[in-house]
């Protein structure tokens, strides 16, 4: 069965063609500045017209459209609905009511879905959710300690996110330990970051709480806080719900500590220069992580490996370095030449270390096209 995974942001559709379940790439692609001054995709029917004018056609991977199983998504959060799941106005609408939880990930998905559906309205649509990976997560875990109320009505809860990452890490280092039974902490760290706490490859844990602004601070976005420091910001500056949700979703985070760059690579740089912001900006987020290796090491009664996926944690020898400083306690030691010299899919522990501490470059949309071939193969049995 042939897949299109697609993976949308707020102004950008990349794509790629798996044959499955040989996970064979077919095409890859990708368009930006969709919808922006200078683009020239006014949107994203526009956007997906390109696409299949790539991958349709004679001497193209797709002879006919009709070649084409289906076409799944890497979607974020729909509460309670979670799964892979056909896309369908119950999808959308829960889609849509969580998209205040969710804001830079929802809307667009919503719109690319949607425009998905007009233009290839014979092809399936699935969507992957991210909370897919913790539904086994035990309900002290997920339970907040406000009204039981708020969950039942509200859906409000933690659920965690980044599933397909820390799914195909923890399938890479099963492959590559040749075990099953493996205490894995899986460290996705990017642009958006997490931890998830892994046993026998089910997930019991995850940084992430009720939203993909908790858990680690995040390049723009807050990570965890006293909800109570966010009222008393908005009693004494006047702000009103959707603006400090604004304020904490894109003003916070790397780049509210820096007050400037929230990328890594810029805060490394300006931290070797003095920038004492910076590198405060990145202690913070080095300090956010080992706090939640801590607390995954006493979830999961120890640990076997320890895996580094994302922008960052594929890149950034100096975080991983950071990261595992001072944890030989634990079983965890890098070996310093294997981890500044990574590239790709690497093991970075010492020979002596008990823990092995991989790099392993994420691989999303394996899990996704494998979801959602899986879920439509069900639909025809």
């Amino acid at each position: 069965m042939i897949i299109l995974v697609a993976n949308i942001g707020s102004t950008s559709f990349k794509y790629r063609l798996l044959e499955m379940p040989q996970v064979t790439a077919l095409a890859q692609g990708r368009v930006e500045r969709i919808g922006e001054a200078g683009g020239d995709c006014p949107d994203y029917d526009a956007a997906i017209a390109r696409c299949r004018a790539e991958i349709v056609g004679k001497g193209k991977p797709l002879a006919a459209l009709a070649d084409l199983g289906g076409v799944g998504f890497k979607a974020v959060h729909a509460g309670p609905l979670t799964g892979a799941r056909l896309v369908d106005d119950e999808v959308l609408a829960a889609m849509e009511e969580f998209s205040f939880m969710a804001p830079a990930h929802n809307p667009p998905y919503i719109a690319a879905m949607r425009a998905f559906r007009r233009s290839v309205p014979g092809v399936p649509l699935v969507a992957l959710f991210e909370t897919a990976f913790y539904d086994q997560v035990a309900e002290a875990v997920t339970t907040y300690a406000v009204p039981f109320a708020w969950r039942e009505e509200l859906g409000i809860r933690r659920y965690g996110f980044h599933g397909a990452s820390h799914r195909a890490a923890s399938e890479k280092a099963q492959e590559l330990l040749n075990r099953k039974d493996l205490r894995h902490i899986s460290c996705h760290l990017g642009g958006s970051s997490s931890l998830a706490a892994i046993r026998n490859g089910v997930a019991i844990d995850c940084s992430f709480g009720m939203s993909p602004q908790s858990g680690l601070p995040q390049n723009n976005r807050t990570g965890d806080i006293d909800v109570f420091a966010v009222l008393h910001a908005m009693k004494k500056n006047g702000y009103g719900v959707d603006e400090v949700a604004r304020i904490l979703a894109s003003e916070s985070g790397l780049v509210g500590i820096s007050g400037g760059s929230g990328d890594v690579r810029d805060l490394s740089e300006a931290a070797a220069r003095g920038d004492a912001r910076a590198r405060l900006a990145l202690d913070v987020f080095i300090d956010a992580i080992r706090h939640y290796v801590g607390a995954f090491l006493v979830r999961l009664g120890g640990v076997d490996v320890l895996t580094f996926s994302g922008g960052i944690g594929e890149n950034s020898a100096e975080v991983r370095a950071a990261v595992c400083e001072g944890l030989s306690l634990f079983g965890i030691e890098l070996d310093a030449a294997r981890n500044e010299g990574a590239s790709g899919e690497a093991a970075i522990s010492s020979d002596s270390s008990p823990v092995t501490v991989l790099v392993v470059p994420a691989d999303e949309e394996r899990i996704v096209a494998g979801a959602t071939a899986e879920a439509l193969a069900g639909l025809e049995s």
